[in-house]
This record gives C-alpha cells, structure tokens and sequence, in this order.
C-alpha cells in the first residue's frame, strides 16, 4: 500500500489518482441542470470523499434553488450552507443520522438525470477507463464527451 509520501512523489495526488479498494481511481464530481447538462465539474483522486467538492462546485455557479444529490451529501454542515444560501437540500439522510430531515420524495426522482448523465459519460470508453496520465488532460476529456452528448445532441460513441 504506497503512503501519502509515495503518492505526492509519483505526482498522484495533483493528478487526481487516489487508491481504493478498486484500485487507483479517480472522481468526477459535477454539478448539471435539470436536464441532466454538466455546468461544472471537478476532478478529485477516488480516495476522497465526495462531501469535499460540494461546497467548491455550489460557489462556482449563481444559486440555485434546489440541491439534489445522494447520502453521500448528507452532512450537516452542508446542509446549514444550502439554508444560508436558501438553496432546498433534497438529500436523503444516511441510516445512522439521528434527527431525520424531511425529504421532497417528488424532487428527489429526479436524481435519476444524474445518473443517466454519469451513465452518457462513461459510455465513452475514454471516460470509463482513464487512459489519460494528466489530469488536465482528463478533464478536457470529460468536458468535450459533456458538451458531444449533453449540449449538441450528438449520439454517445459506444466503441
């Protein structure tokens, strides 16, 4: 198992590429409109928790009105910036949250866009499989499958 230093040495950590369980892996965390279109996104090593790019990818963009993500979101520091913001969390809590939120059930179905979204994307060999060493360079991958599939209209390559 390479430590934290190892890592930093080999440039792992600055090109997003953490180990887990899987592997090395890397995350894509985005933040789309309703429509299931990729407004921002951001690259994280797969080691990371997804909690860490909410807040960063939130400020990015002009407010919204709702926030629609997974348990993996569920955090009461977030949910107290989307408040500030007046920004509706539709996040369904984690089986271990003592005080239960309530959830918006009708706003939460279409949670299913976003991962169609994901699904668009990694249907791009590409994507699904980081042949890209760089990040930079994965990331402009990403960005140009998104705007292909997501805002031309163009039929996702399944090769």
């Amino acid at each position: 198992m390479p430590t934290a230093r190892h890592q930093a040495e080999k440039g792992e950590l600055t090109q997003a590429v953490g180990v887990s369980r899987g592997g090395r892996t890397t995350k894509i965390h985005c933040l789309a409109d309703g429509r299931g279109r990729i407004l921002a996104v951001a690259l994280t090593p797969g080691n990371v928790a997804d909690i860490t790019m909410a807040v960063p990818i939130l400020e990015a963009l002009a407010p919204t009105r709702r926030l629609i993500a997974d348990k993996a979101y569920d955090a009461d520091r977030l949910r107290t910036w989307l408040e500030d913001k007046s920004i509706e969390a539709v996040i369904p809590g984690r089986a271990a949250r003592a005080v239960a939120y309530p959830l918006n059930r009708a706003a939460y179905r279409r949670r299913n866009v976003i991962e169609r979204m994901f699904g668009h994307l990694k249907n791009w060999k590409r994507i699904a499989t980081r042949y890209d060493r760089l990040a930079v360079n994965y990331l402009a991958a990403v960005v140009l499958v998104a705007i292909v599939t997501q805002w031309l209209g163009c039929v996702p390559y399944l090769g």
